[in-house]
């Protein structure tokens, strides 16, 4: 990534901006977005209510570093950037960003298959082993409409607890993380384990789950390192990787 951050922009805020343009770019290449709607959010360092959120109606292929726009909790703008915001669709961010420290980074999608699989009344089911390492971490939140009532953020808030992912039914995904690459993994892996189930279920045949011991198990094995190495920082260079190879002007 560029080491140099812009005239009057801490390194910090620079590297922010450039790990959430790449995951923006990302989920354009791995076709998890919705058009110019939903948000991949991140808190900027050392600046207290402060978030980095995509210029509204940008296609998130369009997405750099310097383009993303710096907002306040109530998704107003901070500061002189050119592009508009779309206020509204910070709301379920935003009550997340500030209910949690550790949330420093959160990802919203509407995709086919996330969507599909928050209709169900049992929601992501144990059926296989990249379903399995989400097995009592997800939360559910009952659909309420467009989200524009402030007053739902509290029940938003309620409704995750401390999982690190959000199933809003009827709506789609959400996922948190500390840094921007555990957010994308869980995202990555989440809609995976979605289209893996929708995949499963038009088969039309008896399904074979998961014991729920196992399941436990299996939850508690992606929870210990699997090697010497950190397998997320391992995975979130080879996407930077890949960005380089096909997007390197993220950074801009």
């Amino acid at each position: 990534m560029t080491p140099n951050s812009p005239a009057g922009m801490s390194a910090e805020e620079w590297q922010v901006r450039q790990e959430l343009a790449a995951c923006y770019r990302l989920a354009w290449h791995f076709r998890f977005t919705d058009l110019i709607y939903t948000h991949i959010t991140a808190r900027v360092p050392g600046e207290d209510g402060h978030f980095l959120i995509n210029p509204y109606g940008r296609s998130w292929e369009e997405i750099t570093a310097s383009s993303l726009v710096k907002i306040d909790v109530d998704g107003n703008k901070v500061g002189d950037s050119p592009h508009p915001v779309n206020p509204a669709g910070f709301t379920i961010h935003s009550a997340i960003h500030r209910a949690s420290h550790d949330a420093a980074w959160i990802m919203h999608t509407h995709t086919r298959a996330g969507v599909a699989v928050s209709t169900l009344e049992e929601g992501l089911l144990p059926l296989n082993q990249i379903a399995l390492q989400f097995h009592g971490r997800i939360a559910y939140h009952d659909y309420e409409g467009i989200a524009l009532d402030l007053g739902e953020r509290e029940r938003i808030v309620a409704s995750l607890g401390g999982k690190p992912v959000l199933v809003l039914r009827n709506h789609g995904l959400l996922a948190t993380g500390a840094t921007a690459a555990s957010m994308f993994n869980t995202m990555f892996y989440m809609e995976r384990a979605c289209e893996i189930q929708v995949a499963t279920l038009s088969m039309g045949q008896p399904l074979r789950t998961v014991p729920a011991d196992v399941a436990a198990h299996v939850a508690t094995q992606y929870e210990s390192p699997m090697g010497e190495d950190d397998d997320i920082a391992l995975e979130w260079a080879a996407h930077l990787r890949l960005l380089e190879r096909i997007a390197p002007d993220y950074r801009d």
